[in-house]
């Protein structure tokens, strides 16, 4: 039996979705291998994914809470995306050993600090929290990383790095989609009086 999996073995089987969230957020390593290896814990880092969310929201992070659903809903897409580029780069082109569901699920509870956005209601608080839980997910997001591929730290960071990059691509890209649409029907709907 690996290292690893005797971590996972040596972990309390009645742990809760806020035991694992605390766990993450502190940079545990034993509760990333967790919730790499038990592929029931989707669900859950799904729940935290939206937990974040609904926190920035809150917190006025991501302009407020007229936009909680929008913002759920971003984040989930987001975090699945996300998912499956960190997977592209770090398994198949740096070699990583991880299956998309693995990153799911580490990257889903790498959000938990997310959580703490919700101090950003006390308007003076905001600009301060929005960094510190910046930094924090970054750190987090890393060591997801490199516990679901099982490579070094600076492999993880190439790999968000190149994520990052790749993700920010094809953003651009559907805004030039979508705007070059608009622009069309935009021009069709001049043709008719519009």
């Amino acid at each position: 039996m690996d290292a690893r999996q005797e971590l996972v073995d040596r972990m309390n089987p009645n742990r809760t979705i806020f035991d694992r969230m605390i766990g993450a957020a502190r940079l545990d390593i034993p509760t990333y291998e967790e919730v790499e290896h038990d592929a029931s814990l989707t669900a859950q880092a799904a729940i935290v994914v939206a937990l974040a969310a609904l926190a920035r929201a809150i917190g006025g992070i991501d302009g407020g809470s007229t936009h909680v659903l929008s913002g759920l809903m971003t984040a989930l897409s987001m975090w699945l995306v996300w998912a499956g580029i960190t997977y592209l780069i770090g398994d198949k082109v740096l070699g990583g050993t991880a299956t998309w569901g693995e990153l799911l699920r580490t990257l889903g509870f790498a959000q938990a600090p997310g959580l703490l956005a919700v101090v950003g209601v006390f308007g003076p608080l905001s600009g301060v929290t929005e960094l510190v839980v910046s930094i924090w997910l970054l750190i987090t997001g890393i060591v997801a990383i490199r516990q679901a591929l099982d490579f070094s730290t600076g492999k993880a960071i190439l790999t968000a790095l190149l994520g990052w990059l790749s993700a920010i691509a094809v953003a651009v890209l559907i805004a030039l989609a979508i705007g070059g649409m608009a622009a069309i029907f935009g021009g069709i709907a001049s043709m008719f009086g519009g």
